[in-house]
């Protein structure tokens, strides 16, 4: 069976944001196009970040798809950072644990815009 590689930006116990591939079985369609089943979505964000963006320590206020439309996106964490390509995604959901004061030294995750090109990215929020 195909399968699509959804790659999970995401806090875990220790209150660290990680990253985790989980796998999407591909299981409708025809073998010229394999689908998912469909997946819950409410609403979708564009953004344009220039040249030079970089953001502040944050965790994700909601979790959401992000997929890299334009430029190069880094995604920077306490173990590391991440580069994602125009064609690649990420599901973002390091959310503040419950109960937690948001330290910039515990949670949290950083994004830079990085290469020649301004960023652009679409944000599919999920209920």
């Amino acid at each position: 069976m195909s399968t699509f590689t959804k790659v999970i930006l995401f806090t875990d116990r220790d209150g660290r944001a990680k990253f985790r591939d989980e796998k999407i079985e591909l299981a409708e369609g025809h073998p010229q196009a394999m689908l998912s089943r469909i997946l819950p979505a409410s609403g979708y964000q564009l953004r344009h970040s220039p040249v030079g963006f970089r953001s502040q320590w944050h965790c994700t206020p909601n979790p959401q798809w992000v997929f890299i439309l334009g430029g190069e996106m880094e995604i920077g964490t306490h173990e590391g950072s991440r580069t994602f390509r125009p064609g690649e995604h990420f599901f973002s959901a390091d959310v503040l644990p419950e109960g937690e004061t948001f330290d910039e030294r515990v949670h949290g995750h950083w994004s830079a815009q990085r290469g020649p090109h301004p960023l652009v990215t679409l944000f599919l929020k999920v209920p």
